[in-house]
């Protein structure tokens, strides 16, 4: 579909991304303090739980609600519409904010563990957005969109943490607040600037029947070289998630950082992150799209190996954090834009869903595994991040040769 205003369209978009992201990544540098480095109460030993397994539960339950929600929200776009999805999923992640304020200020651990579970349900809806700037193409460059979408992520990833680490001394339920007052903000800026882009798949079925036959899972049937990337992305994925929750409580644990002291590290990657994705979107880059994914997977397993070693070194051990912030902004910017022209002809909505859908599993195995790990030394994960990013990077080698002889 054609429409005007390209550029923005794809400003909303972003500007959409950066808050409604900013709110996803602001609870990473807290929930470590709260549960392993606070005062012990019924809510971080509730029922009398090791601290680091509820942390787990904590972190799993948002990205379970993700997973469940975005097998469907990008179909659903297909269908309905970008505009329509995204809004709706916004006004339903801004009342799961709310929620999980009131839980944390009135210490009651199961409800917040259902109200990050009810929160997640609507946050795969970056899914919609990818699939907007999918649709633009080609009145806008498909690869330099994503890669301007990728660091307005990575901001959002900046910016979330900086705004929980820094107000949780305010209170624990501040935080969440804040992100309920910035969707408010995403939702007018929706409004007031987003039309709708796509055009509408799947006219002839009723909405259930969509529900069911055009969620993300039925696309691996429909493509085998799809399917093969599906584990591939998987493995690259647990890998990632590994480093992403539990960087912070081995900042906790070895750097001996306070909410803020992680808020500040993350926000260093970020700017890296953001950085490298920018220069990508820009400057482009010579080699092909998926070797330049299997380099930069290496990267990420060798420096996840790297900072299970040094433990005892926690000044190098931040420096590594920080710089593990380049391959992967580089692999996050370049394998979307590629599954968006490979697979196109299966909707874009669905497609992008499939790799929310994808990092929301590894997200759920990995919280809870790792917590169990962590019981035992929170390198543990760390060496399992590694093992099977380095594990992607040897499928991404066959997936690149079936992809060539397809």
């Amino acid at each position: 579909m054609n429409v005007s205003h390209q550029k923005l369209i794809l400003l909303t978009v972003c500007l959409v991304a950066l808050m409604s992201t900013a709110g996803v990544a602001m609870p990473y540098p807290i929930l470590a303090p709260i549960f392993v480095d606070s005062a012990p109460d019924a809510f971080n030993h509730f029922m009398g739980l090791p601290p680091k397994l509820l942390l787990g539960v904590a972190l799993a339950a948002n990205p379970l609600g993700i997973l469940l929600g975005s097998t469907l929200i990008g179909a659903l776009s297909d269908r309905l519409g970008r505009r329509r999805v995204l809004t709706g999923t916004l006004l339903l992640t801004f009342a799961g904010y709310l929620l999980t304020a009131y839980a944390l200020w009135s210490r009651w651990y199961l409800l917040f563990v259902l109200a990050r579970f009810v929160t997640g349900l609507t946050e795969g809806n970056v899914a919609v957005a990818r699939a907007i700037v999918a649709d633009l193409h080609p009145q806008l460059d498909r690869a330099r969109s994503f890669a301007i979408l990728n660091a307005v992520l990575y901001t959002g990833w900046l910016v979330g943490p900086l705004i929980g680490g820094l107000t949780l001394p305010l209170g624990e339920a501040v935080p969440f607040l804040l992100a309920a007052g910035a969707i408010l903000l995403c939702l007018a800026v929706l409004l007031a600037f987003l039309p709708e882009t796509g055009e509408r798949m799947h006219q002839d079925q009723s909405l259930l029947q969509v529900m069911r036959g055009q969620h993300s899972f039925r696309l691996l049937s429909a493509d085998p070289l799809l399917a093969r990337l599906f584990w591939m992305q998987l493995a690259f994925a647990i890998g990632v998630n590994a480093f992403y929750e539990f960087y912070p409580l081995w900042l906790v644990e070895y750097a001996r950082l306070d909410s803020r002291g992680i808020a500040l590290v993350t926000a260093l990657m970020c700017v890296l992150m953001t950085s490298a994705s920018v220069l990508l979107g820009k400057l482009g880059h010579k080699r092909a799209p998926l070797e330049l994914a299997r380099i930069n997977a290496v990267w990420v397993a060798l420096g996840l190996l790297g900072l299970s070693l040094l433990a005892d070194l926690p000044w190098p051990g931040i420096g590594l954090i920080v710089l593990l912030g380049v391959p992967l902004a580089i692999y996050n910017a370049i394998l979307p834009s590629w599954c968006s022209e490979r697979f196109a002809n299966l909707g874009q909505g669905s497609v992008m869903g499939l790799l929310t859908t994808i990092f929301c599993v590894a997200n759920v195995l990995v919280a809870l595994l790792g917590s169990v790990l962590t019981i035992l030394d929170t390198r543990l994960v760390l060496v399992l991040g590694a093992l099977t990013c380095g594990l992607a990077a040897g499928w991404l080698q066959g997936v690149i040769r079936e992809a060539a002889e397809a």
